[in-house]
């Protein structure tokens, strides 16, 4: 019998397969010439993300080359900025001892040790006529009220200096319970200390408060640890000197005073006799004063939770604003003058990204609009002064 599976010495399954490839690529030409189809594969194509990652993958391997050589001078440029923030730190360290005496004299005011001249107390307003005039009214309408009554109370210095500004700042009031503020009320001065010549780059918040019922330090501090150096897994990530740890200090309590804590009473039923029995129990409590026993940032392959992160960015926060604007222009956030200023910055940046916004949506050319968040470290002996 014939043997049908070849012909002409060409196996019977080739030539099948040759036959199929002829019609696919036939009907691929058919599909391709239908206009519909070629939009639809255009639309496709217009729509798929063009990322800058997938376009670097695209380049010749001697493009890359050369972008690797670039990545190398932007790391060596990070190093070179990090020295730059390194005579920062310096710069600061030497105004900080041209500013100290104005800010000796500042506490000086405060407390009422010194009373200030009168060339040193003349300020003159911004509204000074309007004042002016306002002034002379109140006067004649009060003149009598003021001809009976006594002489005014002249307190000493500025009475809860500090403690207003704790109260007028919202970062910090959110930190402050109703049984701190007796004790805030006793601080008399904040000041930045920051790290000697060839130490690592940090700083120190000294709290400074007079003699009080509620603990026996004169000073209590935090001090801000701070990394000014590329990272060696990500150097392009560098922006500048970064706090990355943080240390406070043991506060000596008075008995009996101590707001970071609070007493519960429990009770415990013995399993065998059945007897009960109230224990009390100390936990923690909240408070401002939980300021200076700060979480540790985490160290050997160890991570933080979410939300231990979170108090701990908060802290930095709080340390960086401190030394960058509270100690700075105390005075100003007193009065709430710089309060207002920051508020007013932010609604300015709101308003230009509405205004951008407004930009993007635009209009038609015919005018018609486009719809479009632990556990407390061992804290440090806080200094004595």
């Amino acid at each position: 019998m014939a043997d049908n599976s070849f012909s002409d010495g060409v196996p019977a399954e080739s030539v099948e397969a040759a036959n199929n490839a002829d019609s696919a690529e036939k009907l691929t030409d058919q599909v391709m010439q239908n206009p519909q189809v070629l939009a639809a594969l255009q639309e496709r194509l217009d729509n798929v993300s063009h990322t800058p990652s997938s376009y670097i993958e695209t380049l010749p391997k001697a493009v890359k080359r050369r972008i690797n050589a670039l990545k190398q001078l932007q790391v060596r440029c990070a190093h070179i900025e990090a020295k730059f923030y390194e005579e920062v730190h310096d710069l600061e360290r030497k105004y900080a001892a041209l500013y100290q005496p104005l800010f000796d004299k500042r506490r000086e005011f405060i407390t009422g040790d010194v009373e200030p001249t009168d060339a040193e107390s003349e300020w003159h307003s911004e509204n000074e006529e309007e004042d002016k005039l306002a002034g002379d009214v109140k006067n004649k309408v009060v003149i009598a009220e003021k001809e009976a009554a006594t002489e005014e109370v002249d307190p000493k210095g500025i009475p809860e200096f500090w403690f207003t500004i704790f109260r007028n700042v919202d970062m910090l009031s959110e930190l402050v319970q109703e049984y701190d503020e007796p004790i805030l009320k006793h601080l008399q001065d904040i000041k930045v200390k920051f790290s000697d010549p060839g130490q690592p780059m940090s700083f120190v918040l000294e709290f400074h408060f007079e003699p009080n019922d509620y603990f026996s330090n004169p000073v209590l501090t935090k001090t801000y640890k701070m990394k000014s150096e590329p990272d060696k897994a990500d150097p392009f990530s560098f922006e500048g000197p970064e706090i990355v740890d943080c240390d406070g200090c043991t506060i000596d309590w008075k008995k009996g005073k101590n707001v970071t804590v609070k007493t519960i009473k429990k009770k415990q039923k013995h399993k065998g006799r059945g007897t009960v029995r109230t224990i009390t129990k100390q936990v923690p409590n909240e408070s401002f004063f939980n300021f200076f026993s700060p979480l540790k940032a985490s160290g050997d392959g160890e991570s933080l939770d979410e939300d231990s992160e979170f108090t701990l960015a908060s802290d930095f926060e709080i340390g960086h604003f401190f030394r960058e604007r509270i100690v700075p222009r105390a005075v100003l956030y007193f009065t709430g003058e710089a309060i207002e200023d920051d508020d007013n910055f932010e609604e300015g940046e709101e308003g230009e990204e509405e205004e951008l916004e407004g930009d993007e949506e635009g209009e038609d050319e015919d005018g018609t609009e486009v719809n479009p968040e632990k556990e407390a470290s061992q804290p440090a002996e806080c200094k004595q002064q």
